[in-house]
């Protein structure tokens, strides 16, 4: 996935082909993938919602809301082309699949992945860790001096994620080829 806006689309039909969705649930549905600190306005959603829309990936139907709400609300439904786009998206597995913004989303909806493509991820992502690690050892190893001790810290805490996650990497690894 290229751009912001690919990965947004991945999501919303991965979303979508669970049922159908009104745009304050997608957002709250994001939100969880993304985390706080990206947070998706709906000033990027709605517009994101029409191009699919008019793409035809997707189609509004009128529902009405639930509990004591007697409020229209319009809701968003994948349609069989847009089943099609999100099962091609999932064949790709190349490096905007394993890369910061768009593993987060790509692992969201793994399990519709192919599985070779699921490992191939998994191993683009470690690969990418790894050589972030190395360049944030070297970092705190060679080059801290002279600099900013909240900026080291920040460096350090950095490498503590990277390496917590390379971990978890390759656990889901060994567990993914185990499953073959």
């Amino acid at each position: 996935m290229r751009s912001r806006s690919q990965s947004l689309e991945f999501a919303l039909l991965g979303f979508l082909l669970q049922g159908p969705l009104h745009g304050y649930e997608l957002r709250r549905r994001l939100t969880a993938i993304y985390g706080p600190f990206r947070a998706l306005s709906f000033s990027v959603l709605y517009p994101q919602l029409r191009r699919m829309v008019i793409a035809g990936l997707i189609e509004e139907k009128i529902g009405t809301a639930k509990g004591r709400s007697r409020r229209v609300r319009i809701v968003y439904v994948v349609t069989a082309k847009g089943e099609k786009q999100f099962n091609k998206a999932t064949e790709i597995a190349g490096p905007d699949s394993w890369e910061d913004e768009g593993f987060e989303v790509r692992f969201a909806f793994f399990t519709p992945t192919p599985a070779a493509n699921r490992l191939r991820i998994l191993e683009g992502r470690l690969r990418r860790l790894r050589a972030k690690s190395e360049v944030l050892h070297e970092e705190i190893d060679y080059g801290s001096v002279g600099l900013d001790k909240y900026l080291i810290e920040w460096r350090r805490h950095s490498l503590e994620s990277v390496d917590r996650e390379i971990t978890w990497l390759e656990e889901m690894i060994t567990t993914e080829r185990k499953s073959k």
